[in-house]
């Protein structure tokens, strides 16, 4: 495979820039197996995150800046400051789009400043230029776009950190702008906190001069993905599910599973449930003049995405995740969608894990900082001390592992000190198979058992028991670092998993992008690969076996209303490692 693409390069410690030839090792990488790839390359296991010797790194997927549907997905790549691990996060956006069509296979960062000067990085065809930023430190997110529009244009994409990052709270994002000029996330792992560590306020892509992706044969590419196409669309979740109640049509469904995890993981239903689930979301957002489908990528066709306005239909928030509502909602007995979504647009702004900071509200209400249910005093914290970086707001925005310990929490739901996202795993054994074993921390996106455990795709495999739990989620989670590498959005997973067509149209379309010949067995290889790359570094880095483990709360506390406990042992985890 020869790439005409070049390898972008930053060094923050002597502010020089480079462009560079891409190794033919990393030729037929894109996405999640290129970042990881540079990161474990680059970055020594054992260094401080957040130290000169952390390399930050964005590359888009194999398949990014094609015509091809649902493809404009950004990897994200860094040793992470919150799991100690490596860490790979996507996001939809401009960015990556726009970056592919400029021939760029991978922007790595590296080094530090070593005086307190910020900076802001200006990426255009021709490559980088390293520019003093004064005017919008302390920002929010979204002044910062507004900001970066009226200095460069409003075609112009934006990577940029708020407040969390700045401060390098261990939960920070890093957010981009989406079509709308609202918000996208590289969330999870605390990314944010690593460009803070650069000092690097925003980045900057122009793409003047960007030329469409070279296709080697586009009649195979064009009628692959109509093949691709016509699978999303067809299948019951990626065509109709998603579409009409976005990610969060999952609040009903698992809460009748007994899988909603509710006050700090003490049960697994959610009185509440009815007020805050996809379908009372569709009919608000619907009331209100808002968009109940809406895509967070230029190509995407399922569009799980929503615009949520107020109820004087003004803008709130938009992708407003299941995970979300979930994490603020049952799981700190919060009823009321429309303090949810202001949290959520308090998140975007200030640039912090929607997830984390979801999961550690729990702990800090267990923790009695404030009342179970307290949403009013939610959005305190959120603005007055995470926002404002006060002693408690850094402690708040460490996540969930920092409230635990600063507050002596015995039940603080993480893996690798990253929270664990809205699903039981007792109750869903799959789910946790993934968050035991995940090279990220606990993260369902790794191998989302849901789809087979709850939701009847691939097949089914009784969520309550321990049957068949470690090969699904090794499945999946092998798919999913290769389908990490494409630039595409994880839910054409479904489709994939029940549609025949499907994954071989996606193997085609990279096959004609590049005018090579991989099978099905390249890139079940490719995702294998990826997993044991990630997993050396993080054993080079401190995390052995006895790190893929859930908190032994989940063993000895039976949750409601299944009274389900996590019953696998040490060595039936171990298993997940041999392939």
């Amino acid at each position: 495979m020869k790439s005409m693409d070049k390898i972008f390069r930053v060094n923050m410690t002597d502010l020089t820039t480079k462009i560079e030839e891409v190794p033919a090792a990393w030729a037929g990488l894109g996405g999640r197996a290129l970042t990881s790839t540079i990161v474990a390359a680059e970055v020594p296991p054992t260094c401080h995150a957040l130290s000169a010797q952390n390399v930050l790194c964005f590359a888009p997927g194999l398949l990014t800046g094609t015509a091809a549907a649902n493809s404009g997905r950004l990897s994200a790549g860094a040793k992470s400051p919150l799991t100690g691990g490596i860490k790979e996060s996507n996001a939809g956006g401009t960015a990556a789009q726009m970056l592919a069509k400029l021939g760029i296979k991978a922007l790595i960062i590296e080094g530090a400043p070593k005086s307190g000067t910020w900076y802001n990085l200006a990426v255009g065809i021709n490559g980088v230029t390293i520019n003093e930023e004064k005017e919008l430190l302390g920002a929010g997110n979204f002044a910062v776009i507004d900001a970066v529009e009226q200095r460069l244009g409003k075609k112009t994409g934006v990577l940029t950190i708020g407040i969390a990052g700045e401060l390098k709270m261990t939960a920070a994002n890093i957010s981009v702008k989406d079509p709308d000029s609202k918000i996208r996330s590289h969330g999870r792992g605390g990314l944010g906190a690593v460009m803070g560590s650069k000092q690097i306020k925003f980045i900057s892509i122009d793409g003047e001069g960007a030329k469409p992706v070279t296709i080697a044969d586009p009649e195979k590419f064009k009628t692959a993905a109509r093949a691709f196409s016509k699978a999303l669309l067809d299948h019951p979740v990626s065509g109709e599910g998603l579409p009409t109640y976005g990610t969060n049509v999952l609040v009903n469904i698992l809460n009748e599973a007994g899988g909603l995890p509710t006050r700090n993981f003490t049960v697994g239903q959610f009185e509440g449930h009815d007020k805050i689930s996809g379908e009372t979301m569709h009919d608000t957002i619907a009331a209100r003049g808002g968009k109940v489908k809406h895509g967070c990528h230029a190509g995407c066709i399922i569009q799980c995405s929503q615009v949520y306005n107020d109820k004087d239909g003004k803008y709130v928030t938009s992708g407003f995740e299941y995970e979300t509502i979930w994490g603020l909602g049952a799981d700190c007995c919060i009823d009321n969608l429309d303090d949810i979504a202001r949290a959520d647009n308090l998140m975007d702004d200030i640039g912090i894990d929607s997830i984390e900071t979801a999961v550690m509200f729990g702990v800090a209400m267990e923790a009695g900082i404030l009342n179970w249910g307290d949403s009013k005093e939610m959005l305190r914290l959120l603005t007055e001390e995470i926002g404002k970086g006060t002693a408690l707001g850094r402690i708040l925005g460490g996540g969930a592992g920092s409230v635990g310990r600063t507050y002596g929490v015995t039940r603080v739901p993480v893996v690798k000190n990253q929270g664990i996202p809205a699903y039981d795993p007792r109750s869903v054994k799959g789910i946790g198979v993934t968050y035991a074993t995940s090279t990220m921390g606990a993260d369902h996106t790794s191998g989302y058992t849901i789809a087979t455990n709850i939701l009847n795709v691939g097949g089914y495999v009784d969520p309550l028991k321990k049957d068949g739990q470690v090969e699904l989620s090794r499945n999946l989670q092998i798919a999913t670092a290769a389908v990490d590498s494409t630039g595409m959005c994880i839910f054409v997973a479904f489709p994939a998993l029940d549609i025949p067509e499907c994954l071989p149209a996606l193997i085609d379309m990279i096959n004609a992008r590049f005018g090579i010949a991989l099978t099905g067995d390249d890139v079940t290889n490719l995702g294998k690969h990826v997993l044991k790359l990630e997993r050396k570094f993080n054993q080079e880095a401190g995390l052995t076996n006895v790190h893929d483990r859930l908190p032994d709360f989940f063993k000895t506390e039976p949750v409601a209303p299944h009274n389900a406990v996590w019953d696998f042992t040490d060595a039936e985890l171990d298993e997940f490692w041999n392939f």
